[in-house]
């Protein structure tokens, strides 16, 4: 999950809790997202937890809560930018867009599946620059007559 999605799912947390939080909504909303953003989703499982609801609230609390908890191993933001990785999905939009858009989306274009499969493959090797994965180059022997 990229956090744009994750954060995304703490605003609705919030309005859900609107009622509760009152005036406090936005204070609230704030430290939970600076949790998410140190990847300590137990942290907001817990404030969230503390706030007693009753009836279809509580239903929803659950649903949202499980669907963070279910999902807090994809959350570790922190974690991933330490490793280097982004922890949105505009990179690999933006990927995307370069790799595919400029070869298969070009004016006049039309691809069979197999075609734009095959195109797609060799457009992503030589992005990543791992040719040698897919077409082993022989071995010349020298010497030799």
């Amino acid at each position: 999950m990229d956090l744009y999605h994750a954060r995304e799912h703490l605003h609705d947390l919030a309005r859900l809790l609107e009622l509760m939080l009152g005036d406090h909504r936005e204070a609230w909303l704030a430290a939970r997202l600076g949790e998410l953003g140190d990847g300590d989703v137990p942290a907001l499982l817990a404030a969230a937890r503390e706030l007693p609801l009753t009836g279809a609230k509580a239903g929803a609390l659950d649903t949202a809560l499980g669907y963070l908890e279910n999902n807090a191993h994809r959350m570790r933001c922190q974690h991933f930018r330490s490793l280097g990785m982004f922890a949105g999905s505009g990179a690999v939009e933006a990927g995307c867009k370069a790799v595919i858009g400029q070869r298969l989306k070009l004016s006049g274009m039309h691809w069979s599946q197999p075609g734009a499969t095959g195109i797609l493959t060799l457009r992503c090797q030589q992005a990543s620059g791992r040719w040698e994965e897919i077409w082993p180059q022989p071995r010349h022997q020298s010497g030799a007559a």
